[in-house]
């Protein structure tokens, strides 16, 4: 039956025009298309290649390290960054008594150094205060998850004299996470890489090139590399494919923490990760490591209680290095023993330094408060300091009663006091 009289007939579809947007379309994807395959390393065969030798990372004063550490026949020894510890003041006689390979300044926030008020600033940048004389090479760790503010923030913190920016990536903290900063970045792997990309443009940008008090002298050149530090996974293991993304970024070394966010510090460390991790590294870069070239180096973190403990964790891992954190309270002269191994063959084994007396430990907690007080005590509260009298003051007649004291203190002034009246005694 025919359409109904008065009805239209219904108007026929017009293809020519349908056709025609689809092919204006496509012409364009192609055509963008065309255009960043032409951009991409000048169509380098490695842009068609997915067994195109990775990235080779610029190691900076690390390549120098690592060498005379392998000659050795050690691991390198790296001090862990911790919040409200490993501070200028602390840093200051651990250097003095005990210096490791490399010292970490306390975290610090990217966005802060480059938003915040010329006050906020200023307190941030006390964080990254330190003592060139001293303690080169030394690196300032950074917190952030905007690539613009990371940017910048990294040439700023080049700029400063460091030898090398660490981003962290496993802090659990949750004003930190939520941030979508520190453990945080686990969850979003590509914004991670962004982010460890957006720190090599800035340090790249840097001026003022090189730091005259270096002692790495005309050795240290910039762009200085960029680390990471992180753990091996949110929730649950996925070491895999989370270390995987960040070596495509090709940082200079991966501190693995071997715990989940999850497991926070409630657990063992399990060392297997490390080891993991390694093999992961040598799977991953095995071009440029059979070729001889600079490649990315694993350092294990996580429940080293000596230097004799972490030599051990190194060679059943293959680690290249040990990073120690809550060891170091209450015990400066920590790293002392890797400083002449390897001198002579009657110093071919790693051990553990001789404890100190009481009086010298006492002498050097006061020290260390002076310290702080002088150098932080406009700044930070001084409340900050009683944590490390727990570490210090123990394991000795007294130590309970000259503990209690101590936790009582308001400065260095009477800190020295009650400590010369308990060895007075």
């Amino acid at each position: 039956m025919g359409a109904a009289r008065g009805t239209p007939s219904p108007r026929p579809l017009k293809y020519p025009k349908i056709c025609y947007t689809i092919f204006t379309v496509s012409q364009n994807i192609i055509k963008n298309f065309i255009k960043k395959l032409l951009s991409h390393t000048c169509c380098s065969s490695s842009f068609f290649s997915s067994s195109s030798e990775p990235e080779e990372p610029n190691l900076g004063f690390w390549k120098d390290l690592d060498s005379k550490s392998k000659t050795a026949g050690r691991p390198l020894f790296v001090l862990a960054p911790m919040a409200d510890v490993t501070d200028c003041a602390f840093r200051y006689v651990i250097a003095k008594y005990g210096k490791p390979d490399v010292l970490w300044t306390e975290f610090v926030a990217a966005d802060g150094l480059v938003r915040a008020t010329p006050e906020g600033q200023k307190k941030l940048l006390a964080d990254l205060k330190f003592y060139p004389e001293l303690e080169h090479p030394i690196v300032a760790q950074l917190f952030g998850s905007h690539p613009k503010y990371m940017e910048e923030a990294c040439k700023l913190v080049a700029e400063l004299g460091f030898d090398g920016i660490d981003l962290n990536m496993g802090c659990p903290d949750k004003s930190i996470e939520k941030q979508g900063a520190g453990a945080s970045m686990m969850k979003n792997p590509k914004l991670a890489k962004e982010i460890i990309l957006a720190a090599k443009r800035g340090v790249a940008r840097a001026e003022n090139l090189e730091d005259k008090n270096s002692t790495l002298g005309a050795e240290k050149k910039l762009p200085i590399p960029i680390t990471v530090k992180t753990r091996v996974g949110y929730n649950k293991d996925e070491l895999d494919s989370w270390l995987k993304n960040i070596l495509e970024a090709s940082p200079t070394v991966i501190t693995v923490h071997a715990r989940t966010r999850k497991e926070m510090s409630k657990v063992p460390a399990n060392w297997d990760y490390v080891k993991r991790a390694v093999q992961i590294r040598n799977k991953i870069q095995a071009p440029l490591i059979e070729s001889g070239k600079n490649h990315t180096l694993i350092f294990g973190n996580g429940d080293v209680t000596s230097i004799v403990d972490g030599f051990n964790k190194a060679k059943e891992t293959g680690a290249d290095g040990i990073m120690i954190g809550r060891a170091i309270f209450g015990n400066p002269w920590l790293f002392s023993a890797i400083q002449n191994f390897g001198k002579n063959s009657e110093q071919n084994s790693l051990q553990n330094p001789a404890a100190p007396s009481i009086q010298e430990k006492l002498k050097v907690m006061v020290e260390h408060t002076q310290k702080f007080q002088d150098e932080l005590g406009a700044i930070k509260n001084f409340a900050v300091m009683k944590k490390h009298y727990k570490a210090y003051v123990n394991g000795f007649d007294g130590a309970k009663e000259l503990r209690a004291e101590l936790m009582e203190t308001q400065n260095a002034g009477e800190v020295r006091k009650i400590v010369q009246k308990f060895l007075d005694k």
